[in-house]
């Protein structure tokens, strides 16, 4: 062992060498005294042609005298002489050798010249051999160890001595895991080992390395090493060459969490979300634990004030397995006493490094029993990072560590604050697409409606659901509008695109439908007239509009439904809007083939009404896109498991809307859904009454007859004279203007409904008589006389209408 420690330690073959170099002996006069059996091999003289001749003669061409002659200028002063010379052989050929002069003293005979020769380029590779060798166990960064058969280390170079707070001498002898820890020195010698018994060598392969002197500080290197055979393949031992690339490792390291951070942190516009998802990414790759504190406003979407305010624990997570110890030592507070790290960070903006953590320092800001649960936690070192984006302070983030032995650096503060950085600009676009959302939101609750009014022809039950996620509040609506004669519209409908603008335009097209429902028209000629207006709030947009952020282009499906609860008829009018569904009494759904429509906005195209017989208890499905179309599928299968979720025995309809509502939706919806469920009623006959009177003078006088009848007959007695002068006027402007026959109806309801219907188109106009006019005034009788009345056409003639409120 000794023997190969002391190869390693010298140097490659030298050429100086007993046997390998020529030796010549000179006396003082320059003769040859002493030639070698070398010097006879490589220069070719017998030893009777060399011996008692001078060296110059024999030796040194004409050429080359100068160049002697100065080599022995130099030998002869300073006793002694190396470098290269031109000598000839005995063929005439010059040959470049590096020689060694030495002057040789021997007693009592004159002193004689030692030379010492190998051929030049020997020599050049020899040193340069020497100097890589030296090299490598002096000078060389790279450390550098060698090991015997059984792992024992043979040699260490000064590197790897550095790199261990080691010498070679104490070193040798020794295995690995007499330095490192035992996890680290066993990967390490089993690689080794492997190296040994395949012959194939390891390259560059980096790990954990942690001293025995020093465990709590961890370096990472990369190692590689090759396997040491003699001339006759016979294994040698191991040489192994390490290089410490701990700064390299964490700078990667940082790169890739840098990296994860930009596809974790910000992945939805939810604050509560982004802050836990800034914790995930730095606990454990930068800290142990990590906390995120925002203000208040931040949360609740509401505008930023320069001034800083209280904050509140908007994510928490820790590597201890007990984190409501650690919470509690780190504290929860609102504010952070003056001076403390947070304070500073929060006054100055700029992010605080606490390397050396001591929980005693009163600076810190924890009261005595907090102390004692940090000390005894273990907590070291502290950093401290503010969150701002857009020049308004969003809270901070405080890293801490008491797992890792390593205190932060500020390699950790400058990865912790672009983590922060990165999270500010997400938090704070959550904030505000928060603060858009509350706002579309309420503005959108306050345009649908909450709760109908019991109506008799139809019971209701309904569902709005907004948007999760970036889509958030759209332009779904419904609505139930009580009609004229006992009637009502049902209307569905879904403008374009989310967010403010979608719930504006929303309102403005429910103001719509409800002016146009109080005209009595029929649903296409509804459609019609809204199709006109989304018209023209398209046209409406400053031209570059459509590419603004927040705008969006004007375009709306409705649905528009009329239901007569003494017909049994429903009249369906729809325009680029999914068809409604229907159930019958019996739990069978059917999808009724209406006519589609186009979308409302594309102008100039007609709609076509549809009547549907519903008998009593029918339910009546109307819904917005939203339900029906998902990720997941196509509007088929949506279609499908809406008819599954609807069909079935009869349930109350809140329970119906429910039970959709849980088949068909995820939690958070991609897109907002409105669901309105009509369960159809119908009138009783006696509570209808129509006559039919021929267009004669008699008409009137026949009405009232019919009316007192009826009334007497429903024990509304106290209401016949009223009643009597109401349709005597309808009966008699039906008879004058109209022509044809007419029509009496009378319903009773919560209300007292008068309808007389004729051929004629024109309606009938409330006007002022003059004092002179003998007409005019019946109409206004009428209106004195009703709660409400009107006019509504149909495709063939008009109806009027009264109401009056029973007595009571």
């Amino acid at each position: 062992m000794t023997g190969s420690v002391t190869l390693i330690s010298e140097s490659p073959e030298d050429p100086f060498s007993v046997g390998r170099a020529v030796s010549v002996v000179l006396d003082e006069q320059g003769t040859v005294v002493g030639w070698s059996e070398r010097a006879r091999e490589l220069l070719g003289f017998t030893d009777e042609e060399a011996l008692g001749r001078p060296a110059g003669d024999l030796l040194v061409d004409d050429r080359d005298l100068a160049v002697v002659r100065e080599a022995v200028e130099l030998c002869v002063r300073h006793g002694g002489w190396f470098g290269v010379l031109p000598v000839r052989d005995r063929e005439g050929r010059r040959l470049g050798l590096g020689v060694r002069a030495r002057r040789v003293i021997r007693a009592g005979r004159g002193d004689e010249w030692l030379l010492v020769a190998a051929p030049a380029d020997e020599v050049t590779r020899w040193e340069i051999d020497r100097s890589v060798l030296e090299g490598l166990f002096h000078t060389s960064p790279i450390g550098l160890a060698v090991h015997d058969p059984a792992l024992a280390i043979l040699g260490i170079n000064r590197a790897i001595a550095n790199l261990g707070g080691i010498t070679g001498e104490q070193a040798r002898g020794h295995r690995i895991g007499d330095f490192l820890v035992r996890a680290d020195a066993e990967t390490i010698e089993a690689r080794l080992r492997e190296v040994l018994e395949t012959g194939r060598p390891m390259i560059y392969t980096e790990q954990s390395c942690r001293l025995r002197i020093d465990p709590g500080r961890e370096r990472y290197v990369a190692v590689s090493a090759f396997r040491m055979e003699d001339g006759a393949g016979r294994t040698l031992g191991v040489t192994q060459l390490v290089e410490d690339v701990t700064d390299r490792h964490r700078a990667r390291r940082r790169l890739g969490m840098l990296n994860e951070a930009s596809e974790l942190i910000g992945t939805t516009l939810d604050v509560e979300t982004t802050a836990q998802e800034l914790v995930n990414v730095a606990v454990p790759g930068i800290a142990d634990c990590v906390t995120v504190d925002l203000l208040q406003a931040v949360g609740l979407g509401e505008v930023l004030l320069p001034r800083i305010g209280p904050l509140r624990r908007a994510a928490f997570k820790s590597v201890a397995p007990y984190p409501e110890r650690v919470m509690y030592a780190i504290g929860t507070l609102r504010t952070f006493p003056p001076d403390t790290p947070q304070a500073r960070c929060l006054a100055t903006r700029r992010p605080v490094l606490v390397a050396r953590f001591d929980p005693d320092d009163p600076t810190v800001g924890l009261d005595p029993e907090r102390t004692e649960h940090a000390r005894t936690l273990g907590v070291h070192s502290l950093m401290v990072v503010p969150l701002t984006a857009r020049g308004l302070v969003l809270g901070l983030v405080c890293l801490w560590r008491y797992v890792a032995p390593e205190p932060f650096e500020e390699d950790d503060l400058t990865l912790a604050n672009e983590f922060g950085a990165r999270a500010a600009v997400s938090i704070d676009n959550a904030r505000r697409y928060t603060a858009e959302h509350r706002t579309a939101l309420a503005l959108q609750r306050r345009l649908l409606p909450r709760e109908f009014p019991s109506h008799p022809a139809v019971v209701v039950a309904h569902r709005y659901l907004p948007a999760g996620g970036a889509a958030g509040v759209g332009g779904d609506w419904f609505d139930v509008i009580p009609l004229s004669g006992a009637r009502v519209a049902l209307v569905v409908g879904d403008v374009v695109g989310h967010g403010i603008n979608a719930a504006a335009t929303m309102g403005r097209l429910r103001t719509a439908v409800h002016t146009l429902a109080d005209l009595d028209l029929e649903p296409d000629e509804v459609l019609s007239h809204l199709d006109d207006l989304v018209t023209r709030l398209a046209g409406e947009q400053e031209p570059g509009d459509e590419d603004s952020p927040g705008e969006q282009v004007v375009g709306a499906t409705c649905l528009y439904a009329v239901y007569n609860p003494v017909s049994r008829l429903c009249t369906v009018a729809r325009a680029g809007h999914p068809p409604p569904a229907v159930v019958a009494p019996d739990g069978e759904v059917s999808l009724p083939d209406l006519p589609a429509g186009p979308p409302l906005g594309l102008g100039g195209l007609p709609f076509e009404s549809a009547d549907l017989e519903l008998p009593e208890d029918s339910v009546l499905a109307l819904y917005t896109n939203g339900l029906i179309v998902g990720d997941a599928h196509d509007v088929d299968v949506g279609l499908d498991r809406l008819s599954a979720a609807l069909a079935g025995p009869h349930r109350p309809l809140e329970e119906v809307a429910q039970a959709v509502v849980d088949a068909l939706l995820p939690a958070r919806p991609t897109d907002d859904v409105a669901l309105l469920l009509a369960r159809t009623r119908t009138l009783a006959p006696r509570q209808v009454a129509t006559w039919e009177l021929p267009a004669e003078p008699t008409a009137p006088a026949r009405a009232r007859g019919l009316t007192a009848r009826q009334l007497a007959e429903w024990g509304l007695e106290d209401m016949v004279f009223t009643t009597e002068l109401i349709v005597s006027e309808l009966v008699t402007n039906a008879y004058r203007y109209a022509g044809g026959p007419v029509t009496l109806r009378l319903i009773r309801m919560h209300r007292l409904i008068c309808e007389v219907s004729d051929p004629s188109s024109t309606s009938p106009h409330l006007r002022r008589a003059r004092s002179t006019d003998e007409g005019g005034r019946g109409l206004l009788l009428v209106a004195q006389l009703t709660a409400r009345w009107g006019t509504r056409h149909a495709h063939e003639g008009k109806t009027v209408w009264t109401e009056q409120e029973l007595p009571g």
